[in-house]
């Protein structure tokens, strides 16, 4: 995740499923988001539960998500009320 913060995005290649699964666990928590390429070369941005299942047929690309995801008020009320912080 340090990694992928400090660049903004990394490429995973098509066959390493340990890493695979890892930013798998990453997007479920919103920590990133996957884009997997396509074979023109295009990006396909992944929901979770596809990410769940992709094959290592395509290499990815995990990216930092955008402020939009990392809004407190951009979660429903159940969701924030798990996720809350106390703010100082």
């Amino acid at each position: 995740m340090d990694a992928v913060y400090a660049a903004g995005s990394l490429p995973i290649p098509a066959e390493d499923r340990a890493t695979k699964v890892m930013a798998t666990r990453l997007t479920i928590f919103g920590f990133v988001v996957i884009d997997e390429i396509q074979a023109d070369g295009t990006a396909r941005r992944l929901r979770p539960s596809e990410a769940i299942h992709a094959s290592t047929a395509r290499p990815w690309r995990i990216s930092k998500p955008t402020s939009r995801y990392m809004v407190d008020d951009s979660l429903p009320a159940s969701d924030r009320d798990l996720f809350a912080v106390q703010h100082a």
